[in-house]
């Protein structure tokens, strides 16, 4: 009941203060009220005296605050309230209630201060409204209660998700986000991040009240109370719509093959990461078009696209609901649950489906290989060699077959990817060591230098032969490891011969992709200074692949030369072997030949014996050291002496040795 203290009496003066301020009966109808704050005209104001002030001005606020505000006994103060203006927006005020006599009715009066006219005397709590004042009109917002219903929205949450606020009150916060599980999966971990007190920020996908789609950048705020019961969390979010549907573009750009409409390799080995995760079996069908180039020759450029076009259609067809990507232009694999058996069907699939070009059919042969997951690989980049090597043995047999990764290829391909797993620890705990073979001056009968060689034996999967290790480290990068460990022990060597008196040069093996580094040159440099290394003591070895490739990039003829300067020799190893072409022996600093085991091997027959003379002479007329490798018979020796070789290496000369073996030789 309303006591003796209670307003009764000449309310004018009240209702024309500077503010919004109303009487309201306790069923939520106005009967007196000054609204030129809010710019609502006579005939507005006229209407919403006719309709409940929980439909109209405190729509945006929950039943809950209104019911509290219609039945309080006592005057309250209510901060941040939401109040609606003309045209659906809000404003946010601190109103002031308080119990009434009117015309000796017991009413509500209420006073409505926006907060942007309103100053506080306490600064940090001023700055702290200003703040959340600049939020409300900057971005979206949503309060929750505890129990994760809506409690209060601002009018730029409205107009995004199309609600009312009559109808968003009341919801939960789940029924924001679309009906799928990943969807399901993110709202709850929101939600559990709020209630265990952390802020959790994030892109989000949600549906407007017409179940449209949008994307938000939101950031979820727990904002805790003095018991649980209490507790709120505040959503701020910003609408990413345009931002997403741009970024999905580009995606599809970088992920989709352009001309047929399938994901690309970038995609596909996302693709194949997820579903290895996921633990789900399939077969990785790799499948490529057999003279490709060939058939692109014989016909225009209209044909060869109606040609990828036509072989993608069929794809389609045979392999319905699997996933398919082009790897490049002729190359295609299918990601299937499907048996072997149906998979190596397609080729009579396309005999019975040519494609034509004109009325006449395109005679197209598909090699293809099947890896299964797990049973044979177990990863993305595995799967793809294994593929390769399974097409590679069917194009050697002839090609126009698709099989499955042959038991032989099966083990290579597992002991492959063990070496690879195994070369990264013993990187790391240096389980590497390093044998040294002596090279022998045929005139001063001396050991003048030794080739440095790496050797691996491994705990688990036993020695690991030069063969096998090089094209691995080579392929997966580890080479440049190598080739640091192996320069670190080399100049170390070389410096502890010196000491003993001992002016021995040792030479390292060197690849073209070591050398693609910009820096190699100042790394190489660098040990020798760490070391204390003379460059003379330092011979670097390249193939003839590594010269073919350094000839035309500039950047690895520099840096050559710039370690040349600094005095260490380059020697061209495996002399012989390459591709003919002798214009690298004029851009390189070589300046050492050494001439491969495979010719030394054959000096028994007399047009071996022509031919390695003939290496020797050109070796001579460019004044470089020649040097032999894989001398195994003393008439070998003496054939290589006889003709001029300067330097001997091989077994005949001494095996691969320890540094403490060496040195015995050397004494």
């Amino acid at each position: 009941m309303i006591n003796e203290q209670t307003l009764s009496t000449n309310i004018e003066p009240i209702l024309v203060t500077p503010f919004p301020s109303f009487i309201l009966l306790p069923n939520g109808t106005i009967v007196k009220g000054n609204f030129h704050h809010f710019d609502y005209s006579e005939a507005e104001t006229k209407e919403l005296k006719e309709n409940p002030v929980y439909n109209t001005l405190f729509s945006e606020i929950s039943n809950e605050t209104v019911e509290s505000i219609l039945t309080s006994t006592v005057a309250l103060c209510l901060h941040n309230v939401p109040i609606l203006m003309k045209g659906e927006a809000s404003k946010i005020c601190t109103v002031y209630t308080k119990p009434i006599l009117f015309e000796n009715k017991e009413a509500i009066f209420i006073l409505c201060v926006p907060n942007e006219e309103m100053r506080l005397v306490d600064d940090e709590l001023q700055h702290l409204i200003d703040l959340k004042s600049g939020i409300q009109q900057s971005f979206m917002t949503v309060t929750l209660d505890q129990d994760g219903f809506i409690i209060q929205t601002n009018q730029q949450f409205l107009k995004a998700s199309h609600w009312t606020p009559k109808r968003v009150l009341g919801k939960t916060f789940w029924q924001l986000f679309p009906n799928n599980g990943d969807s399901e999966k993110v709202a709850l971990e929101i939600w559990k991040t709020v209630q265990s007190g952390q802020i959790w920020q994030g892109d989000v996908e949600k549906v407007t009240k017409d179940d449209e789609h949008y994307w938000v950048h939101l950031t979820a705020i727990p904002m805790l109370g003095p018991a649980p019961e209490l507790n709120q969390y505040f959503l701020i979010e910003r609408n990413i719509t345009k931002e997403k549907a741009i970024q999905f573009q580009l995606e599809k750009i970088a992920y989709i093959d352009t001309e047929t409409g399938l994901m690309n390799v970038h995609r596909l080995a996302q693709v194949i990461d997820e579903m290895i995760q996921e633990d789900r079996h399939f077969s990785f069908v790799y499948l490529s078009i057999d003279k490709f180039y060939t058939i692109k020759d014989l016909h225009d450029d209209c044909a060869e696209k109606s040609l990828i076009m036509e072989f993608t259609k069929r794809l389609k067809m045979y392999f319905q609901d699997s996933t398919m990507a082009r790897i490049n232009e002729n190359d295609f694999v299918v990601i299937t649950p499907l048996p072997e058996w149906f998979t190596q069907g397609f080729l009579s699939y396309l005999q019975q489906n040519p494609i034509y070009n004109g009325n006449v059919a395109v005679p197209l042969s598909v090699s293809g290989g099947i890896t299964r997951y797990p049973e044979d690989q177990l990863t993305f980049t595995h799967l793809m060699k294994a593929s390769l090597a399974s097409i590679t043995s069917v194009r050697n047999a002839g090609g126009d077959r698709i099989v499955s990764l042959s038991k032989s290829s099966h083990v290579t391909l597992n002991r492959n990817s063990i070496i690879e797993k195994r070369l990264l620890l013993a990187l790391d705990q240096k389980n590497l060591h390093v044998l040294y073979q002596p090279q022998l001056d045929v005139k001063t009968g001396k050991f003048t230098g030794v080739e440095a060689l790496v050797r691996w034996d491994d705990e688990e999967i036993g020695v690991v032969s030069p063969d096998e290790l090089i094209p691995i480290a080579e392929e997966t990068g580890l080479i440049n490891n190598i080739g640091s460990f192996m320069l670190e022990k080399a100049c170390e060597q070389a410096v502890l011969w010196k000491k003993a008196g001992h002016n021995i040069k040792v030479s390292i093996n060197s690849s073209v992709r070591e050398f693609r580094d910009k820096n190699m040159a100042k790394s190489i440099l660098a040990t020798l200074e760490r070391t204390g290394c003379p460059a003379s003591l330092l011979q670097i070895e390249i193939t003839e692949k590594f010269a073919l490739e350094a000839e035309a990039e500039t950047s690895i003829i520099k840096q050559m030369r710039t370690l040349e300067n600094e005095g260490i020799v380059f020697a061209l190893d495996d002399f012989g072997t390459g591709y003919g072409s002798f214009r690298y022996m004029q851009l390189l600093p070589i300046s050492i030949l050494k001439i491969d085991q495979t010719f030394i091997r054959s000096l028994k027959f007399e047009k071996t014996q022509q031919l390695v003379n003939g290496m020797v002479q050109l070796g001579k007329s460019m004044n470089l050291t020649v040097v032999a490798e894989g001398v195994e018979t003393e008439e070998q020796k003496d054939f290589l002496t006889n003709i001029g070789c300067d330097i001997l290496q091989g077994y005949f000369i001494s095996k691969p040795s320890s540094s403490n073996g060496i040195s015995s030789l050397l004494v």
